[in-house]
């Protein structure tokens, strides 16, 4: 099966489920592992917005949204040229990837016949629902079994080790300037690693928010993942938090990798999240994945 991947999860997805042999076609942000970067085709390409601050970049995507015009671009011919057999898209965020109807109105027009699924998830229980529904599409269901329970058995590590000790309130910051709380599977996260997550929006979009309503709901803990970025560009766009929250601890967190993406890391940022909490309780993270800032 030829396997075209248009965002960064399903990417990480399909080589988890053993199936990398079988990508051809990915997009420009798809850098995990770096074997998608540099061996697969582009099908997909966006602006660098590399160098950018995070205000202009949030008032970038707010201009294009308005006017109705793309933040993506699919590469049509690229894509017919790759003759997949399915094409793993979404429907769950604009800002983050090409929309699903972008993708099959590309593919009536090139008379492609490719199959489309869409990976929506909004809790973490759909996110590892969405390995099954890979899997399944693309003949691999074992696969997908034996990695959901994996990484099931990981998280269920994570709960005995967190299990009766006090839950830190925690506040996410998904954006800087201007704050977005914690939305979709985030506070999920949050919960399985032994916090309580406050002024979040779990199951639903995230939203912009003032620092004073973040700060109102008194954290013990902030944890800044901009989505976008890794741990150097969390940890120097955290720098600006620590003012709008003086009584609290205030992490950064690589966001890219272990958090914003929907795909199996997310159980690493879950792991890593509770040695930020219970850092007494849990091993800690993998090196360059976490970092205090105040």
């Amino acid at each position: 099966m030829r396997l075209v991947s248009l965002l960064p999860s399903a990417t990480e997805i399909v080589y988890a489920l053993g199936l990398g042999d079988d990508l051809v076609g990915v997009t420009f942000e798809c850098d995990e592992p770096p074997a998608a970067r540099t061996e697969k085709t582009v099908v997909v390409g966006g602006r660098d917005t590399r160098g950018m601050t995070p205000a202009a970049i949030d008032a970038y995507v707010k201009e294009q949204m308005a006017a109705g015009d793309d933040l993506y671009t699919l590469h049509a011919g690229a894509l017919a040229a790759l003759r997949p057999d399915l094409i793993l898209t979404q429907d769950l965020c604009r800002v983050c990837a090409l929309p699903s109807d972008h993708v099959d109105e590309a593919l009536e027009h090139l008379g492609c016949r490719a199959d489309v699924l869409s990976l929506d998830p909004y809790s973490l229980d759909e996110v590892l629902d969405t390995f099954l529904r890979v899997g399944a599409a693309a003949g691999v269901p074992e696969r997908a079994s034996s990695l959901v329970a994996a990484l099931r058995r990981r998280l269920a590590a994570v709960a005995s080790a967190v299990a009766g000790r006090p839950r830190p309130r925690v506040a996410v910051v998904e954006w800087v300037d201007p704050p977005f709380t914690a939305g979709h599977w985030v506070p999920d996260l949050v919960t399985a690693a032994g916090g309580d997550p406050v002024a979040a929006r779990g199951g639903a979009r995230s939203v912009q928010i003032s620092y004073a309503d973040l700060a109102a709901a008194e954290p013990d803990i902030v944890v800044v993942t901009p989505c976008g970025f890794h741990l150097d560009g969390a940890a120097a766009q955290a720098a600006a938090v620590p003012p709008h929250f003086p009584n609290a601890q205030v992490w950064a967190i690589d966001g890219d990798a272990l958090i914003v993406r929907p795909g199996p890391r997310l159980v690493t940022g879950v792991e890593a999240l509770a040695a930020i909490f219970h850092p007494d309780a849990v091993p800690a993270p993998p090196p360059s994945t976490i970092a205090r800032i105040a």
